[in-house]
């Protein structure tokens, strides 16, 4: 079938059933959009290419499939940079599309050029530069396969414009054939038994899920195979929401924001089963201490992970649910060990949650959490952003069973959560979506909800307002002398009217009795809706 470039790019997105897009449109990348209106795959403008990216990213992790953005050549292709890079340090799978300056311009300084396979080359998990309009059909299906197989991550595609004019015929692959590329699937059996006989045989063992069970849909895997062997889970940020905050065998959030009862679990554990973790330095800050005392069971699809961060006894290199599988056959036809003494000493450690009072004008912050995951449905997506409004929300949320948290935990991208809120309301339209973010954090998104507005996304904003960058402004009051300098937010728009502006319906909580309608009205009103949550400016993180 003979059809331009830009027309077999398009086609290969329907092939691949993709029914959203995420752009930014410019002169280098328009034969493609040319192309795109004569389909049926609905085109998202966003307001600012990031952000097509980080709605691309929440697409994609809701979905489980990779989602796509697109940016045109020079400034909107490096502006996609930062989520590029964002999807990369959580592994989310993403399918990048820019446009680039015609072939006999490469190097030249061409008028909106610049170099941007180089400029991402350690963010993406591959990136091809198309010189041969044939290979269209194949890089595309290639492309796929790499983000959404083995440990998902972004794939950058950069077709020059000239490419994308070229007349070729068309004819799309029915599979990916790279030599080079055989991500492990299933975990060694005999290790698999190993690993099997350690959980086992372990007095105080303890699950600890990071964010590749999730992302490789292993999540009822994992609940299963915790509820048979009795065996406490708990989670680093981005694993949490795997295990409903009411399981008895849930324990919370480990690390320097975690919980106690997580904290202490790791301390005490004599076999600590690591799912998909990568053990970062906010989780486990002596790793080499843990090592001498703890036995290490580590599972992770990347074999690079296995050992980077902290010593391993038992590796195993697979996807999770596969592994998870495997070890689930051994689980189901064997007697499992009781383990009510471990379970009641993590028990012990729990602490209820007291609140506060808060300064008059303002609200606790925890509380106002607390009460949202008390009202939202069972099912909802929260998109918590970067800062102290991230920590309220990780250790205060009570998620349910079906819940889901989406957040920015390994690169910490500031305005993440508004647009990744968008495209997870996309991508599953029926389920609640929620961005919690800072004043701060806001603002380096709030151009976004002309993109709600405009595509009528019922989206759900809550920003906690407190005039600072508050977690900066925590760091220098604790460590340097309470010397507080450029984490002033003076000068921010009126919440309230900028809504208005929009068009978008907005409430403010400053008291108790607007938390309740606040909470009440995000939980239950049709269409955007933004609650801004007055903070006092000196309340903690912790």
């Amino acid at each position: 079938m003979k059809m331009t470039a830009a027309q077999a790019m398009a086609q290969c997105l329907k092939e691949e059933n993709i029914k959203v897009v995420f752009g930014y449109p410019g002169a280098a990348i328009c034969p493609f959009y040319d192309a795109l209106l004569d389909t049926d795959i609905k085109h998202i403008l966003v307001r600012h290419e990031a952000n097509g990216g980080h709605e691309a990213s929440g697409y994609a992790r809701v979905s489980g499939r990779p989602a796509v953005c697109i940016a045109t050549s020079g400034p909107g292709a490096v502006n996609l940079i930062t989520a590029i890079a964002t999807a990369y340090a959580d592994s989310v799978g993403l399918i990048c599309i820019t446009g680039q300056v015609s072939r006999d311009q490469i190097g030249s300084d061409a008028f909106q050029e610049a170099d941007i396979t180089g400029s991402a080359e350690p963010f993406v998990k591959h990136s091809y530069l198309v010189s041969n309009a044939e290979d269209i059909p194949r890089i595309f299906k290639e492309a796929f396969y790499i983000a959404g197989s083995g440990r998902p991550g972004p794939v950058l595609i950069d077709v020059p414009m000239d490419v994308q004019k070229e007349i070729i015929d068309f004819s799309y692959p029915e599979r990916a054939v790279i030599r080079s590329y055989k991500p492990t699937g299933k975990g060694n059996y005999l290790q698999v038994k190993r690993v099997y006989s350690a959980l086992k045989e372990s007095e105080k063992p303890l699950i600890c899920i990071g964010g590749g069970v999730p992302s490789s849909g292993a999540s009822e895997e994992i609940k299963r195979l915790a509820r048979i062997m009795d065996i406490p889970v708990i989670t680093t940020m981005m694993g949490i929401s795997v295990f409903p905050d009411d399981d008895p065998l849930y324990f919370g959030m480990l690390g320097m924001h975690g919980v106690k009862s997580a904290n202490r679990a790791v301390n005490e554990c004599d076999t600590l089963f690591l799912v998909g973790a990568r053990v970062g330095d906010r989780a486990v800050r002596t790793p080499l201490a843990l090592e001498r005392t703890t036995k290490i069971i580590h599972i992770d699809i990347d074999p690079a992970e296995i050992g980077k961060n902290i010593g391993v006894d038992h590796p195993l290199v697979g996807d999770a649910k596969a592994v998870l599988g495997q070890l689930l056959e051994l689980a189901e036809n064997d007697e499992q060990p009781k383990r009510g003494e471990w379970k009641a000493r993590l028990a012990s450690y729990r602490t209820e949650r007291k609140f506060s009072p808060a300064v008059p004008g303002t609200v606790n912050p925890r509380e106002f959490i607390e009460r949202l995951s008390a009202e939202m449905p069972a099912d909802t997506v929260i998109c918590a952003d970067v800062g102290q409004n991230q920590i309220w929300t990780c250790t205060g949320y009570r998620f349910k069973e079906g819940g889901k948290l989406i957040t920015s935990g390994g690169m910490g991208t500031m305005g993440y959560a508004l647009p990744a809120a968008i495209g997870a309301k996309l991508a599953d339209p029926a389920r609640q979506s929620v961005a919690i973010c800072g004043d701060g954090a806001f603002q380096m998104s709030m151009m976004e909800l002309a993109t709600a507005v405009q595509n009528d996304i019922g989206v759900k904003l809550v920003v906690m307002t407190n005039m600072r960058l508050g977690m900066v402004r925590e760091l220098q009051t604790n460590g340097y002398a309470d010397r507080q300098t450029a984490v002033f937010l003076e000068g921010s728009p009126d919440i309230i009217k900028l809504a208005g502006a929009y068009g978008i319906k907005a409430l403010r909580v400053n008291s108790s009795e607007t938390m309740e309608s606040a909470v009440n009205a995000l939980a239950h009103e049709e269409g955007p809706l933004i609650v801004e949550v007055i903070v006092d400016k000196d309340f903690p993180t912790l």
